[in-house]
């Protein structure tokens, strides 16, 4: 039996949403798989102030592509010199020489090379040895299943529609950071998180999710925004408080925060009491959305 050919599957894959997922779907189906993503993202290189933030961290796109059927992950630094190529010469230079591609899959709106000048109609038309399926945009609601559009969804605090595209929970991963150490002082101990400038952080507010710190799992109430109930400058902080947990040492952790459900924008509470008022009925309420039943 003829052994598999490669099937080159190509893109940003930023989230590896749903409508990627469909993409790697369709490429299984041609062969042995080769996700070719990209870092930096190209926007990075020519506008830099429209440098998209990142849904996830490349480390974690490459685990989701080979979750979800890539066999392998190649990752192409994207440079200036990189971006010269004419169309003719990325598909004889990583297409044919590097990947050995037999088959290509790509999105309809796929461009690549100098100026964006290749299409997905450029790939179909090359005699290179490789066929190309061009996938038509996957749609949710009657709007294609995008980057962007998810994004757009994440800064609105959209977290249960943002959801249903990424096909998971939006998550942000980053070490627990000290901070002003407030929340022990009320009995609301949060792990504070440093994150990486291009995180994609959902609209400041009181969510319900979970918190991970090596491999344990606890239910939270996360906390977005610089916290107007206390006198003080300070900048914009994701935290998350595991409920009923009271001892933890998370310090220098590396966390994931996962979003589950938007509770409430952020207020400004007249007194200590008022505010501890809302945080034991958000933690109620974070714990009945997450499953978890809270001690007594």
């Amino acid at each position: 039996m003829a052994q598999p050919g490669n099937c080159v599957l190509i893109g940003i894959f930023d989230g590896v949403h749903a409508g990627h997922q469909e993409l790697l779907k369709r490429a299984k189906a041609e062969g042995r798989v080769i996700a070719l993503t990209f870092y930096p993202h190209p926007t990075s290189i020519f506008a830099p102030e429209r440098t998209p933030m990142q849904l996830l961290p490349l480390e974690d796109r490459i685990t989701q592509l080979k979750a979800h059927g890539a066999d392998e992950v190649v990752v192409i630094d994207f440079t200036k010199e990189f971006a010269a190529l004419t169309p003719e010469e990325f598909i004889d230079q990583i297409l044919v020489k590097q990947l050995a591609a037999t088959h290509v899959v790509v999105g309809e709106n796929f461009t690549f090379g100098h100026k964006a000048e290749g299409t997905s109609q450029t790939l179909q038309k090359s005699k290179k040895g490789f066929d190309t399926t061009v996938v038509k945009l996957s749609e949710n609601r009657g709007n294609p299943v995008s980057s962007s559009r998810i994004r757009g969804l994440i800064f609105d605090g959209d977290v249960v529609r943002a959801s249903e595209l990424l096909t998971r929970s939006h998550y942000l991963v980053g070490p627990v950071v000290h901070g002003e150490k407030r929340g022990r002082e009320i009995g609301y101990p949060t792990a504070n998180i440093g994150l990486d400038s291009l995180a994609c952080i959902p609209a400041d507010g009181v969510y319900a999710g979970w918190l991970t710190v090596e491999n344990i799992r606890w239910a939270a109430a996360i906390s977005i925004g610089t916290n107007p109930t206390f006198p003080g400058i300070r900048g914009r902080q994701v935290e998350a408080y595991a409920i009923d947990q009271k001892d933890l040492d998370l310090y220098d952790h590396l966390a994931t925060i996962e979003f589950t459900h938007r509770l409430r924008d952020t207020l400004k509470f007249e007194s200590l009491d008022s505010l501890l008022i809302q945080m034991k009925a958000d933690c109620d309420t974070a714990a009945e959305l997450t499953g978890f039943t809270r001690l007594k």
